[in-house]
């Protein structure tokens, strides 16, 4: 059985600007340095916004992550703390691929 990941499944939070584009947001570079960091370090192996218009999007941890460190990890987001984005962390079992 493949070791489960906990995600982060970010969505626009309080502090977001309707009628912005995503990457326009005040805010948003820091979220994606704060990212690059743990993808940097070899912790990360996939993140990115949805493309879907919902200005969502998605990290996924490598497997030695646990949900701890992601939860902790995604609160110090800077863009977290400003109420740019909101996050909840889901368990998920990669059950084809690598």
């Amino acid at each position: 059985m493949p070791a489960l990941r906990y995600v982060v499944v970010h969505q626009p939070g309080p502090g977001w600007e309707a009628g912005v584009p995503a990457f326009e947001q005040p805010g948003l570079g820091a979220h994606v340095e704060h990212f690059r960091k743990l993808f940097e370090a070899g912790r990360l192996s996939l993140g990115g916004p949805f493309m879907d218009g919902s200005s969502g999007g998605m990290m996924i941890p490598t497997p030695d992550v646990t949900e701890a460190e992601m939860r902790t990890f995604a609160a110090e987001d800077p863009a977290v703390r400003s109420g740019l984005l909101v996050f909840e962390v889901r368990p998920w079992m990669p059950a084809l691929g690598t």
